[in-house]
């Protein structure tokens, strides 16, 4: 199963959809799990909602399809465009980075960079010293273009979306590295659960939740069944820091910003990765919030808890590595069957 989830992160980190973007995605994920005979809907915001069965103490698998991007903020009157930034992705991190921009009106689509507004090291001496931000980060488009007015010929007006390249690769050692593993290799893993689990061996009701509005904080608010009791975010499990988190583990987050995960959902989890011998680590994560938590803002009573792969670099140019998915996957479908 290992390596069709791995296909599946591949593919969907190759699919263009920043917050507010995701129509592809979602065909995307709509179109595996047809071919896994998986019933779904699609919900009014535009979320995913599949119901794989099983009987009593329903539980939400939950992963985001959106991703960080940005949006064009402004057409400047050199014909480069200011941006504002769809979620947290620091500027220092896209600069000199390929984008495509999406133009709302006509549907074509344009290559450009990311760049600081003075990037070369001959003309300013200063660039190293720069904090990135929005007035001094703009995008550059490979076109010939002169002022505002050539620009907004293309068609490319304010409003428009940004899609980060993800320069997606996968090494022989059994690494991915692309950009939007935040949450792509979550999508994939839910994916894997649909395809690759024997569903007769179901200890419980069991849906699947892809929302597309996780990035600006409201992704699993609403649309959530109404007789479920239990919500598990699959997101990614950063490293860093004094975190015993790695790439080759499954993350049981404890606490983040949005403070602690349900004791018992986490205990069972942590308790069942220790009996089967997976690879595992706690976390803490202060600058971290997930799906369950976005649920329980929004007033959900369900009990909630957070895993996922260890990602490396995350909001950059992140990595994970098979044994880390494959760790996470034993981990989820043990906690849904019957052992």
């Amino acid at each position: 199963m290992i390596k069709t989830i791995m296909k599946d992160i591949l593919n969907l980190c190759k699919i263009p959809s920043p917050t507010g973007y995701t129509e592809e995605a979602a065909n995307y994920i709509e179109k595996r799990l047809t071919e896994a005979s998986v019933s779904f809907r699609r919900t009014t915001k535009g979320s995913i909602l599949a119901e794989l069965g099983g009987e009593g103490s329903p539980l939400i698998l939950s992963a985001h399809i959106d991703t960080l991007g940005a949006m064009v903020r402004s057409v400047k009157s050199s014909g480069r465009l200011r941006i504002t930034r769809i979620g947290g992705y620091p500027e220092a991190n896209l600069t000199g980075v390929n984008c495509t921009i999406h133009c709302r009106l006509t549907g074509k689509s344009f290559s450009g960079t990311f760049q600081a507004t003075e990037p070369a090291v001959h003309v300013n001496n200063k660039l190293g010293e720069e904090k990135r931000d929005d007035t001094n980060l703009e995008v550059v488009l490979d076109e010939k273009v002169f002022d505002s007015s050539h620009v907004e010929e293309l068609g490319i007006t304010a409003g428009d979306f940004i899609s980060i390249d993800p320069a997606t690769v996968e090494t022989a050692s059994g690494f991915i590295k692309s950009r939007h593993l935040d949450d792509k290799a979550g999508a994939a893993l839910l994916l894997g659960i649909a395809e690759g689990t024997d569903l007769t061996k179901l200890s419980r009701k069991v849906y699947l939740f892809f929302s597309n509005y996780e990035e600006t904080g409201h992704g699993s608010a609403a649309a959530l069944p109404e007789d479920a009791v239990e919500i598990l975010a699959i997101d990614m499990g950063a490293v860093g820091d004094d975190l015993s988190t790695d790439e080759y583990k499954v993350a049981i987050c404890a606490k983040d910003s949005s403070g602690p995960y349900n004791y018992e959902v986490t205990t069972d989890l942590t308790r069942l990765a220790v009996r089967l011998k997976i690879n595992y680590a706690v976390a803490v994560y202060p600058y971290y919030s997930s799906d369950a938590s976005a649920a329980l803002y929004a007033g959900a009573d369900l009990r909630h808890g957070l895993i996922g792969p260890g990602v490396s670099a995350s909001h950059g140019y992140e990595r994970v590595h098979r044994d880390g998915l494959e760790a996470t996957y034993r981990l989820m479908e043990a906690y849904i069957t019957v052992s």
